[in-house]
């Protein structure tokens, strides 16, 4: 397998040219494409994606250890498959619809400013995760641990607070409404 350190990838196009597999340790993409590119059993230790797609792209096994996504497109990534052992990722300013984190430890993690319409979270431990104006609109929250998270500037999520593990967290008005939606009351 071939390891790569340190280097800086721009405008590269996965969708056209091959991705080399292998590990990535500190280097950055940008404005990079791996829409539906073969990510699998590719390790990215302490490296960073801005302005960067991957939308579909397939990720069993793939290591995610300390990653930070900015501007990015992750629309339909399957997460759950990834490689769980020290996964660790940040995202900022990115696009998580219809993306998958079920069953992962994401303990601490930061989402800013995402979009995370229709995401999976079931079963996912986000113990003390920071979430800064998310859009939870439609995400599924299901036995998800949210306990000490911070969740106060998110909107449209539906959470159910007997299905989940929610001590601590922090909401704030009037989205926390969300909590109370599977009893279909009305609040005025």
């Amino acid at each position: 397998m071939e390891f790569t350190e340190g280097i800086d990838f721009k405008g590269k196009d996965y969708t056209t040219s091959a991705f080399t597999r292998g590990e990535y340790e500190n280097c950055t993409f940008t404005g990079c494409n791996f829409s539906g590119t073969d990510l699998t059993g590719v390790v990215f230790t302490e490296c960073e994606f801005t302005d960067c797609n991957f939308s579909n792209a397939k990720c069993k096994g793939t290591g995610f250890k300390e990653v930070f996504f900015k501007d990015c497109k992750l629309t339909g990534l399957n997460f759950s498959i990834a490689d769980p052992f020290l996964m660790a990722m940040n995202f900022t300013d990115c696009y998580l619809n219809l993306t998958s984190f079920y069953q992962l430890k994401l303990k601490k993690s930061r989402f800013i400013n995402c979009n995370l319409q229709e995401a999976d979270l079931t079963e996912t431990d986000f113990t003390e995760a920071s979430f800064t104006n998310c859009d939870f609109k439609h995400a599924i929250f299901e036995n998800t641990i949210l306990e000490k998270a911070d969740l106060c500037s998110s909107i449209n999520y539906s959470i159910d607070p007997e299905q989940n593990r929610i001590k601590k967290a922090k909401f704030s008005l009037p989205a926390v409404t969300g909590l109370l939606d599977k009893f279909n009351i009305v609040i005025s």
